[in-house]
């Protein structure tokens, strides 16, 4: 640009009459470029969970005859993405030979209003032609730069989507700066051993105005173990993943050592917690790791008596490398009822304070399932514990139960007060 102005000021003026038009270009077709990377995102996103959902679920698929259906379904889904595609692409070719077009109309100008100059004389033939050249230099890194300007919104449309999930995980630990921060690392020395447990008018809905709890609350003192039952969808699950936050409660608050849970840092709160659900999660690799992911440092000593523990000795020793057995994604190439036993023994390795329990006894043979009711009885021993009870025979061994329905707590006693008063519960008992 200075070099222009160098060589003959009115022509760079000439030449730079365009550069408004580029800038406003550019703010026109990025808003349009953005939505159009956003759209192709979003239907690139559907076609592969689509695809995912497919082959995980295929034998569904063909039992039910489903298979021209999910065809059509998948037609449909790539359809959609060839319109967002279809639309991304004519944002591009309009804007990208507009900006050449713009470079194009700069050397014409120069071209025109040069020549009048050199045929008055005012402007050498030599001078005109150098500039025309630098002309063209300098609109060369404007093409470049608008090229790359697409590729910063198509950048910018697939970074909204993690930052969606960045944000989500960082509105609990970015507490620190504001009223309500987080309590000192002297203060967590009282929850060294947690004591108390208590839901305080808890609310929570994950729509807006469709409450899930409503104005929940109850207590656990250290080493309780309380059942949560109730019909399904009234809430049960939803309590599990607010103490371990998860989730935060709408209304109210949860209180631990008489401390409210949003002043307490979710990785400290969550060293002392281990969950076992319904559904346990592996990961791929070797049963020792996924074992010795409840805690590090796990020595061979300790393994031996978390095998011992969880009553998962016998079926590791079944698995052909034992411990070094490597399992794959989701511990799929061993039964639901082994899934179990191990996420049970990683639980152990976590030796924690407070054990969350999602009826871990569903669905499996009787003998497992007594393993599994042993090892659980264990892995409870002298810690609080929360069981989210679907069958009510787990209630009955609690010291005190509690019934939710409609995401209310209607009722809460021991399973014999609760069969005398011949309630919600008692009927529950004799469905």
């Amino acid at each position: 640009m200075v070099v222009l102005i160098g060589i003959n000021w009115k022509l760079a003026l000439a030449s730079f009459t365009v550069i408004p038009f580029v800038i406003l270009a550019s703010f026109r077709f990025s808003g349009q470029a953005r939505d159009a990377f956003r759209t192709l995102r979003i239907k690139v996103a559907e076609i592969n969970s689509s695809i995912a959902e497919t082959i995980g679920g295929i034998k569904v698929i063909q039992l039910l005859g489903k298979e021209n259906e999910n065809y059509d379904r998948f037609e449909k889904l790539n359809h959609e993405n060839y319109i967002a595609g279809m639309k991304q692409i004519r944002v591009l070719a309009v804007f990208m030979p507009l900006i050449e077009l713009l470079g194009s109309v700069a050397v014409a100008l120069v071209i025109f209003y040069g020549g009048i100059s050199v045929l008055d004389e005012k402007v050498t033939l030599g001078a005109l032609v150098a500039f025309i050249s630098y002309v063209k230099m300098f609109f060369r890194p404007v093409r470049d730069i608008a090229d790359k300007y697409n590729i910063l919104q198509n950048a910018m449309s697939s970074a909204e989507r993690i930052f969606i999930i960045l944000d989500t995980n960082d509105t609990k630990d970015a507490r620190a700066g504001e009223s309500e921060s987080f309590i000192s690392s002297t203060d967590q020395l009282k929850f060294d051993k947690i004591k108390s447990v208590e839901f305080r008018n808890v609310s929570f809905s994950y729509v807006p105005g469709e409450e899930v709890l409503s104005n929940i609350s109850f207590d656990l003192k250290a080493g309780e173990k309380v059942a949560i039952v109730g019909p399904t969808g009234t809430g049960k699950t939803t309590l599990l993943n607010l103490l371990t936050g998860f989730y935060e409660p709408s209304s109210g608050q949860i209180l631990i050592n008489g401390t409210g849970m949003k002043k307490i840092p979710p990785s400290f709160l969550r060293s002392k917690m281990a969950i076992v659900m319904q559904d346990s999660f592996l990961f791929s690799g070797t049963v020792r790791e996924n074992i010795a992911r409840g805690k590090s440092g796990i020595t061979d000593k300790d393994m031996d008596h978390i095998m011992d523990a969880s009553n998962c000795r016998e079926i590791i020793e079944r698995l052909s490398q034992g411990l070094d057995t490597v399992l794959s994604e989701g511990g799929r190439s061993i039964s639901s009822g082994e899934r179990q036993l191990i996420s049970i023994a990683r639980a152990f390795a976590r030796d924690p304070e407070i054990i969350m329990l999602d009826e871990a006894t569903s669905y499996i043979d009787s003998e497992t399932e007594r393993q599994i009711e042993n090892a659980l009885k264990n892995l409870m021993e002298g810690r609080t514990s929360i069981i989210v009870a679907h069958r009510l025979t787990t209630a009955q061994r609690a010291d005190r139960v509690i019934v939710l329905n409609k995401g209310r707590l209607i009722e809460s006693g021991t399973h014999e007060e609760l069969m005398k008063i011949r309630g919600f519960y008692y009927r529950l008992n004799n469905i």
